[in-house]
């Protein structure tokens, strides 16, 4: 009888954990942290894309401050630059959500690991990236949390993860900062928008938490 009240009162804990987190969750991405208002003119442009599941901050490369491009793989002929974060084993060994594993998402959520920045480069827009205008003074501020985001060696230049990509448009950089359930790939995002004066959520895992404050 104490075997099997046991065994009830952990399935209750199971469901309770993950229900009050998308619970929460969804209550704090709905609630809008407002842009910060200055007197600027809002006339550089930033967007934002999704896979379904993970954000992206895309930049144009003109937009983009020289530290930040300081060690960055690209060329000539490319015009945006894409900035996602993530798990370092989650991002190397899934590719794609028919590589997911149970190791691996647990691994990523639940034990601390080291990160990466995930760099993709574009020559053209694309029609689905949602785009954003942005005045100097945000933009400087992206910048500077793109820049404090990147892991670099002891002479000060990114680390970057030889033939780690996913195509040969893409790289993985080292990156500061632990991933899990309360600091996601999203939160990251909705974290350089919030420090940088942006229409942002309160605190979101999900990627429609931030897309939704800007369709």
């Amino acid at each position: 009888m104490k075997i099997g009240k046991k065994i009830i009162k952990w399935i209750f804990y199971f469901l309770l954990i993950p229900i009050t987190y998308i619970i929460v969750s969804l209550i704090l991405s709905s609630i809008t942290v407002d842009r910060k208002i200055n007197n600027e003119k809002s006339e550089k442009l930033i967007y934002l894309n999704t896979n379904g599941v993970h954000l992206d901050i895309i930049i144009p490369i003109k937009n983009i401050d020289s530290l930040v491009l300081s060690g960055i793989k690209y060329n000539k002929n490319e015009k945006y630059l894409s900035f996602g974060w993530g798990e370092e084993n989650f991002y190397i060994n899934t590719p794609t959500w028919g590589d997911l594993t149970f190791n691996n998402a647990f691994r990523a959520i639940f034990l601390k690991s080291s990160t990466l920045i995930h760099v993709t480069r574009y020559n053209q827009k694309r029609s689905d990236w949602v785009e954003i205008k942005v005045n100097e003074s945000e933009l400087q501020k992206l910048n500077s949390y793109l820049l404090n985001t990147f892991e670099v060696n002891e002479n000060g230049i990114k680390i970057m993860l030889e033939n780690k990509g996913y195509s040969t448009i893409d790289d993985f950089y080292k990156s500061k900062g632990s991933y899990s359930c309360f600091k996601t790939c999203n939160t990251w995002v909705n974290n350089g928008f919030k420090k940088s004066g942006l229409k942002s959520c309160l605190w979101t895992p999900f990627d429609f938490g931030l897309m939704n404050k800007y369709k």
